[in-house]
């Protein structure tokens, strides 16, 4: 006959959180005046962490004093410390009271310990229950999920939310702040649910935010002026899927930006538009999601431009 007191275990290991009795780890959290000193046990921490299992080996350890492990903490709060602390002494964790904000920036503290158990609970969390928190934030919240490669879950969840709700983020006032390399990534999806002419338009405004002093006028821009947008867009061009714009909208709202396009690319496609029955070679790409309604091309409208 076996027995399962594990419970009673757990119970005991969590009243080590209001004991000092053998302590053998101080901790500081925060910095300047909002420094706070926690005490923990090194044998605790190395079994549930793989940072301390790694800064507590003995080639590492380098801050040791009166036979106390001493860390500091200046980016993490004692309010997260406790909460991770507790995760590793019982596994238990409460995030009902914690605001979106609050949950993402323990979910960094969390990676910094590299408890994996944890940051997977936290990101489901995250996804079942912040979600106006996450629609609400979603440059901040990419920009910060990028520089976690463990962020997996919430990384993809992010993505496809963006993805299938893009008015969320190409809506956003603060649409224009998104780094380059996040554009670029989200240009790339096949599964980006917008337009492709409000992807262009949405790219060039992008451009010209990063360059408030160029015109808006693209008949007056100079050489400078060209050089610069051209260097700002290049990396871009060859995500637009352009055969997939209409040829009113090509003509009105792509070609006038002709001088920071490749010359070959703006003459296959008016050729694509006007000569239908010519065979390209090139490579067409096709639409980034399935629509009812294909593009429809009137050439008659179009010549009618010329």
């Amino acid at each position: 006959m076996s027995f399962d007191y594990s419970q009673e275990v757990i119970r005991d290991c969590e009243k080590l959180l209001e004991t000092d009795e053998g302590y053998d780890v101080i901790i500081y959290a925060g910095e300047n005046e909002n420094v706070k000193e926690i005490h923990a046990f090194s044998n605790l921490l190395r079994i549930r962490s793989k940072y301390f299992r790694a800064a507590l080996s003995k080639e590492l350890i380098k801050n040791c004093k009166n036979e106390k492990f001493i860390f500091n903490f200046p980016n993490i709060s004692l309010q997260f410390l406790k909460i991770i602390l507790r995760f590793i002494y019982c596994g238990k964790v409460d995030l009902t009271n914690l605001q979106g904000p609050d949950v993402l920036k323990l979910l960094i503290a969390v990676d910094e310990f590299k408890i994996q158990t944890l940051i997977l609970c936290i990101q489901e969390y995250l996804t079942k229950h912040q979600h106006g928190f996450l629609q609400q934030n979603p440059i901040e919240i990419l920009e910060t999920i990028y520089q976690h490669e463990t962020f997996t879950d919430l990384w993809n969840y992010c993505l496809k939310e963006i993805c299938t709700k893009p008015d969320i983020l190409f809506k956003s006032d603060k649409f224009v702040n998104l780094k380059a390399p996040l554009l670029e990534l989200l240009l790339k999806r096949d599964d980006l649910s917008l337009d492709e002419i409000a992807i262009w338009d949405s790219l060039i405004k992008w451009c010209f935010s990063q360059h408030p002093s160029i015109q808006k006028d693209v008949k007056k821009w100079n050489k400078e002026e060209i050089v610069i947008m051209d260097r700002t867009i290049h990396g871009f061009i060859p995500l637009i899927r352009f055969y997939n714009i209409s040829s009113a909208d090509f003509i009105t709202k792509v070609y006038p930006f002709k001088k920071i396009l490749p010359k070959d690319l703006v003459n296959n496609i008016l050729v694509f538009h006007m000569a239908p029955d010519k065979q390209l070679n090139i490579k067409i790409q096709s639409p980034r999601k399935r629509k009812f309604d294909s593009i429809n091309v009137n050439n008659d409208s179009f010549y009618d431009i010329f």
